[in-house]
């Protein structure tokens, strides 16, 4: 039944939605297309088949959209999309200035329906506009023959996931060549971003940013960035890990193991004195977890009497996979430790787990 004039204006206020943070081309066609086309995606359609969208006013100056939906129950729906990353810019969706609760209240439902299914289009629910949201990372430029797993891998050399999707067409399944990610620990956000940004996975470049805009202050590019070069050989990842042959991306001799060997790391005089070894040792075991699962840390020390042992000088960390190990070579070696410059290379397991610590 088509809907009477003045009924459609006495709900357009609940059957609109903010749109704000557009990126510079859009329009009003790109817009309804590509909200119809979500609504469908998540299940947000509740007037049945068609477009949910039936009209949007732009402001280009201002960079925001009205986007007006069949009905109200669709305009809620449409709230659980704030932050979806829309022509790769993450925008807000929120209510008009002009909505009225109470009056909403008695037009149709006011919050999104809890079956959404909001990882279709890479959100989640219950993270919008929290913590997590602030920390999702977008990343675009996805090969379609990269897999699941293997893009897991590539992210968690710079620490444990706390959630990862990537995003597919609805009919066939297949990759649309995006996802999302939040890292357990938000520090390491932008280092992954800054690392991961523009690296060429064969015939693709990897788009990683932050798919939301932050309400707290970040750091200072230049120390993101700084920091982030200690892990830019990420395309050694491709060929030692994940066990791709991607063309343009140099081979490494050395084979991984799980056991990392850093030399020049400590001084004899630091390993005798007791409460100085502990805190480097709980030093190293802070620091090192930061790339993945550490599972020991070894630092041999000088006998009692004196005599000295074999890997004096030698910190030997254990990881519990090769990724990890890979992250922490790749952010340790060249680092100063205490005025000297680190070097870090692969322990062979055998070697380590036997406790010979000289090689």
């Amino acid at each position: 039944m088509q809907v009477q004039p003045m009924t459609q204006q006495a709900t357009r206020h609940a059957r609109r939605v903010y749109v704000g943070g557009l990126p510079p081309f859009a329009n009003e066609q790109s817009i309804a297309s590509f909200f119809s086309q979500v609504m469908i995606a998540i299940g947000g359609n509740s007037a049945g088949s068609g477009d949910s969208v039936v009209n949007v006013y732009i402001n280009h100056e201002k960079k925001f959209a009205f986007v007006e939906m069949r009905t109200v129950e669709e305009a809620s729906n449409a709230m659980a999309l704030d932050g979806i990353v829309f022509e790769g810019v993450a925008v807000r969706v929120r209510r008009p200035t002009d909505y009225n609760p109470s009056l909403a209240a008695v037009l149709g439902p006011c919050q999104p329906s809890a079956n959404l299914n909001l990882s279709a289009v890479g959100l989640s629910a219950g993270t919008i506009g929290g913590a997590e949201g602030l920390d999702r990372i977008f990343v675009g430029g996805l090969p379609y023959y990269f897999t699941e797993v293997q893009m897991r891998e590539l992210l968690q050399a710079f620490g444990p996931l706390r959630s990862f999707d990537i995003v597919r067409d609805k009919e066939t399944g297949n990759s649309k060549g995006y996802g999302f990610c939040i890292y357990q620990d938000p520090a390491v956000t932008d280092i992954a971003c800054a690392a991961l940004n523009g690296l060429k996975m064969g015939d693709k470049t990897l788009t990683v940013r932050r798919a939301t805009v932050s309400a707290h202050s970040k750091p200072e590019e230049d120390n993101i960035f700084a920091r982030a070069q200690q892990h830019i050989a990420m395309q050694k990842i491709a060929l030692e890990v994940v066990g791709l042959n991607i063309p343009g991306v140099p081979t490494n001799d050395e084979s991984p193991t799980k056991v990392l060997c850093l030399t020049e790391a400590v001084t004899t005089e630091q390993l005798t004195d007791n409460g100085e070894y502990e805190e480097i040792l709980e030093d190293m075991r802070d620091e090192c977890r930061k790339f993945g699962t550490l599972v020991n840390v070894v630092i041999p020390r000088p006998n009692p009497n004196g005599e000295l042992s074999t890997g004096i000088g030698k910190v030997f960390l254990e990881y519990s996979d090769c990724t990890a190990c890979l992250a922490a070579k790749n952010a340790l070696n060249g680092r100063k430790f205490g005025g000297s410059i680190v070097t870090a290379f692969y322990y062979p397991e055998e070697k380590y787990h036997s406790m010979d610590y000289d090689l």
